[in-house]
C-alpha cells in the first residue's frame, strides 16, 4: 500500500490558448490535512477539477491509494471516495437540508421507496457528530454559509469520503465561523480522512496544515512541511518575486469631508450610525460578520432603502434610491458578491468594465467600440487580469481576477467616493498587494475610501481611522495610532468595558 492515498505525477492539462496545468506535481498522505496555495489563476482549480473527474489530463497520472485511475466523470471520483466542497455552494437552496446530504445516494426501504425518516435520523445524526444543532428539515436557502458548509461536509462524510477537497471553505466566514470550520476540519482528520485546504490565508495554513505546496503560473514550485516554511518563502514562491511593501500606504494630507453620514437606521439592519470621510483618507469599517457593515454602506448607495438618517456628499443632502444615481454624483460601491452584484458572468471582460461607463463612449454612429476595447486593455494591463484577452468570457476568470475586473469598473468612471466591501476576498497575496497599491493612490489623489473588511491586519494597515460594528450600531472609531486587533475585536464583540477592566 502507497503512503499517499492521493497522487499526482506530471499532470498537464490544455484548454485552446492556454496550459492550465504544467507537470505539476501533488501528493497528499492520510490523515493530512495538506495546503495548495498560489496566486489566482495559477492552477488550482483546474487541479482540484482533474482530481473530480470534470477535467480529464492531457498527460501524466493520478493514483488512489497507489492504484493508477481514469475518471470518466465525477460519479467515478465519488465511487473513490472523493469529494469537494467549493467556495460558492452547489447546493440546492430549494431542498431540505436531509435532500442535500443524500442527493445522488439515497437511501431506500425495501419496498424501493425512498426512506425519509431512516434519511432525516441519519442526516441529524452526521450533523451531531461535526457538533452542529442544523434541523435536518430546514430549507438550505434559510442556513448561513457557514451552515451551508456544515451540510456540505456532512454530505461529504455521508458518501464515505476519505479524501475531501475544500475550496476556500472559509473565505465569506467571520473569525467565529472559521475557528467552528477549523474544529470540525481537524476532527476529520483525527478520523484519519485526507484534506487538501485550498486557501490564500496564510492564517488558515498556520492554523490546519501539515503540509503545503504552491503552484504559480499552472507549475508546481513545490513543498514544505508546516514547520519549516516560512512567510518569506511563501510569497516568494506564489508571486515569484519578493514583495516588501504588502500595505503600501502613503501618508496623506486629508482634505474636507466628502461623505457624511448622519444617524442613519432601518429597522432589523442597522440603528444610529454616523460617520464621516475625508477627501485623501481611507475610513476603515470592520466587525463581525452580520454586524451591519454592507447593510450600512448599501443604503447609503442606493441599493437598500434606510428608515431615518441623512447622507450628505461634499456638504450636500442626498438620498439615493438607484446605485446609478449615487455614481452620478461620484460615489462609486465594490460589492462584496463580485458575482451576484459585481458582473455580468456570461459578458466579456471588456465589457463588464466599461458597463457603468457607457456614456463616454457614445458616438453618431453608436457605441465606439474600439475606444471601448482599448479603455479594457489599459485596464487589464493596469490591474493585471491574467486573461485570454479582453474578449474572454469574464466567467471563465479566476475569482481574484474577476474582482479586479469590478475594480476596472469602477476606476473607468468618474468617482471620487469610493465603498470597497471585502475588496481583497478570495484574491491572493500577489493582487492583494496591487490593490491596496491602487487604494493608496486613488487617496493620494483625492480619493475619500470607506473600506469595510473582515481582515484585521488589512484594516490596521490601511486605514487612517477605523469605525468598529457590533449588531447594527457603530460602537466606537478608533484612530490608526490607538488600533489594535485586541481592541478591534473587544470593541466587535462589545466587550470593550471588559477589555479596559482588565487594564488596557
Amino acid at each position: 500500500m502507497s503512503e499517499y492515498v492521493l497522487e499526482l505525477r506530471d499532470i498537464t492539462k490544455r484548454f485552446p490558448g492556454v496550459v492550465a496545468l504544467n507537470h505539476v506535481q501533488f501528493r497528499l498522505k492520510k490523515g493530512e490535512i495538506h495546503a495548495l496555495m498560489g496566486e489566482n489563476g495559477a492552477g488550482k482549480s483546474t487541479l482540484i477539477k482533474v482530481i473530480t473527474g470534470v477535467h480529464k489530463p492531457d498527460e501524466g497520472q493520478m493514483l488512489v491509494n497507489g492504484e493508477e485511475v481514469f475518471f470518466q466523470n465525477t460519479n467515478d471520483s465519488a465511487a473513490k471516495s472523493i469529494a469537494a466542497i467549493y467556495q460558492h455552494s452547489t447546493t440546492y437552496v430549494h431542498l431540505s437540508v436531509t435532500e442535500n446530504i443524500f442527493i445522488g445516494h439515497e437511501l431506500k426501504n425495501r419496498f424501493g421507496l425512498l426512506d425519509w425518516q431512516e434519511m432525516h435520523r441519519r442526516a441529524k445524526e452526521l450533523l451531531v457528530s461535526l457538533g452542529s444543532g442544523i434541523d435536518p428539515h430546514t430549507l438550505m436557502g434559510n442556513l448561513s454559509v457557514a451552515e451551508q458548509q456544515v451540510v456540505e461536509i456532512s454530505k461529504a462524510v455521508s458518501a464515505n469520503a476519505e479524501i475531501v477537497i475544500m475550496d476556500e471553505p472559509t473565505a465569506a466566514l467571520s473569525k467565529r465561523e472559521c475557528e467552528e470550520l477549523y474544529r470540525i476540519t481537524e476532527q476529520l482528520r483525527s478520523e484519519g480522512k485526507s484534506i487538501l485546504f485550498i486557501s490564500h490565508r496564510l492564517e488558515d495554513m498556520y492554523r490546519l496544515a501539515n503540509s503545503v505546496t504552491v503552484f504559480r503560473d499552472a507549475s508546481y514550485i513545490g513543498t514544505w512541511s508546516i514547520e519549516e516554511v516560512t512567510n518569506e518563502i511563501l510569497v516568494q514562491a506564489m508571486v515569484g518575486r519578493e514583495i516588501k511593501d504588502l500595505y503600501p500606504k502613503a501618508k496623506v494630507t486629508l482634505g474636507e469631508t466628502a461623505l457624511e453620514v448622519k444617524g442613519l437606521s432601518r429597522t432589523g439592519y442597522f440603528r444610529n450610525v454616523s460617520f464621516s470621510v475625508r477627501k485623501g483618507e481611507i475610513l476603515g469599517l470592520t466587525g463581525l460578520v452580520g454586524a451591519g457593515r454592507s447593510e450600512v454602506c448599501q443604503a447609503v448607495c442606493g441599493l437598500t432603502p434606510y428608515d431615518s438618517g441623512e447622507v450628505l456628499l461634499h456638504g450636500q443632502s442626498v438620498r439615493f434610491t438607484h446605485p446609478a444615481q449615487a455614481m452620478k454624483k461620484k460615489l462609486g460601491y465594490l460589492p462584496e458578491d463580485r458575482q451576484l452584484q459585481g458582473l455580468l458572468l456570461p459578458w466579456e471582460i471588456y465589457q463588464n468594465e466599461t458597463l457603468s461607463s457607457l456614456e463616454k463612449y457614445k458616438s453618431p454612429a453608436g457605441i465606439n467600440k474600439k475606444k471601448e476595447c482599448e479603455d479594457g486593455e489599459q485596464l487589464s494591463a493596469r490591474l493585471s487580469v491574467k486573461d485570454k484577452n479582453i474578449f474572454e468570457k469574464v466567467s471563465a476568470l479566476s475569482g481574484g481576477n474577476q474582482q479586479k475586473v469590478v475594480l476596472a469598473k469602477l476606476l473607468n468612471m468618474d468617482l471620487d467616493v469610493l465603498i470597497l466591501d471585502e475588496p481583497t476576498k478570495g484574491v491572493d497575496v500577489g493582487a492583494k498587494s496591487q490593490i491596496y497599491a491602487i487604494m493608496s493612490e486613488l487617496a493620494v489623489s483625492g480619493y475619500a475610501i470607506v473600506l469595510i473588511s473582515s481582515e484585521m491586519p488589512e484594516i490596521l494597515a490601511m486605514s487612517d481611522r477605523i469605525a468598529v460594528m457590533h449588531e447594527g450600531t457603530l460602537v466606537k472609531i478608533l484612530d490608526r495610532q490607538e488600533a489594535t486587533q485586541e481592541k478591534m475585536l473587544a470593541y466587535a464583540m462589545n466587550s470593550a468595558d471588559d477589555m479596559l477592566k482588565g487594564g488596557d
